[in-house]
């Protein structure tokens, strides 16, 4: 039976995972995070298996990590978090967990629709400073949404943009009926929604030359991962106002740091990579991240 640690819940997490793992399940460890990348190694030192929330075990740190034989991470973007190249070169699995939050993550990415169209946050943010500037918004009905990656979440936001009254363009990295290519799509779009996993292929994948292509005053949601836009050429186009607005659930680092960019401007709405985190997608995904523990 493998030996086995979760290496980083939180008070919220954890309030799901014992409502999910049971007695008849194998025994895991519960080690309550967050855990500096220094002290990984000998946080799971004797352990074979980790289960892994947002810990980065980078090629050193991996290398340090004697013992360990596989890596569940609880989502799908492992690469973020975990050097997928060092830890197959190490012998270490890594498992990834994929299609447990496809309406969750959809409905957060909707919900930054919505914030980005209206500017929520920011006149969230004036009125409870004491200030008041009435905004104006884009009415979504009419509107074309254009989803880049139709997975599992890409076809749930386009169901979801359907019942709104968006026109809905897709585009796909292998081709699938009724999509189109990207050019058209970000030339015709006014909302782009971003749900690409992020690996080799498509670290950048929305470079300078892309993001120029779309529409003025575009809006670009990201709820997949922060590698898959060309940051640098997003401030710049989020400055100059060729980017109307960003609205993202990912970020480079994570926590931010305070040197993020992101930050200091006034034309985004920021989330806390929550688009996963209801109760109903957590209890899917903690009870596969068990049955994929115990399965080595």
């Amino acid at each position: 039976m493998p030996r086995t640690l979760f290496i980083d819940s939180t008070p919220d997490i954890d309030r799901v995972w014992k409502q999910v793992h049971g007695a008849k399940d194998i025994p895991i460890v519960v080690n309550m995070g967050p855990v500096v990348e220094a002290d990984v190694p000998a946080k799971v030192a004797g352990y074979d298996t980790v289960i892994n929330d947002a810990t980065y075990f980078s090629a050193p740190t991996l290398e340090k990590c004697r013992d360990l034989r596989h890596i569940v991470f609880l989502g799908t973007g492992a690469a973020s978090f975990v050097d997928i190249a060092a830890a197959a070169r190490l012998g270490i699995k890594v498992s990834t967990i994929s299609g447990y939050g496809d309406t969750t993550v959809a409905e957060h990415a909707m919900g930054l629709v919505f914030a980005a169209a209206r500017h929520i946050a920011t006149m969230h943010a004036l009125v409870r400073s004491g200030g008041w500037r009435p905004m104006q918004g884009m009415e979504l009905r009419g509107k074309t949404l254009g989803i880049v990656g139709l997975g599992g979440i890409g076809r749930e936001m386009a169901r979801i943009a359907g019942g709104i009254g968006l026109n809905v363009l897709a585009y796909n990295r292998s081709s699938k009926p009724g999509t189109v290519p990207l050019e058209e799509l970000l030339a015709r779009s006014d909302i782009v929604s971003l749900h690409l996993a992020l690996n080799d292929a498509t670290r950048g994948f929305l470079g300078r030359e892309r993001l120029k292509q779309t529409k003025p005053g575009v809006i670009i949601v990201n709820t997949a991962r922060a590698g898959v836009v060309d940051e640098p050429a997003l401030i710049e186009l989020l400055r100059s106002g060729h980017v109307g607005h960003y609205a993202t659930d990912v970020f480079g680092a994570e926590p931010t740091t305070a040197d993020e960019p992101l930050l200091t401007l006034d034309n985004v709405t920021l989330t806390a990579h929550a688009g996963y985190n209801t109760p109903e997608a957590a209890m899917t995904m903690y009870r596969r991240a068990i049955d994929l523990a115990a399965g080595g």
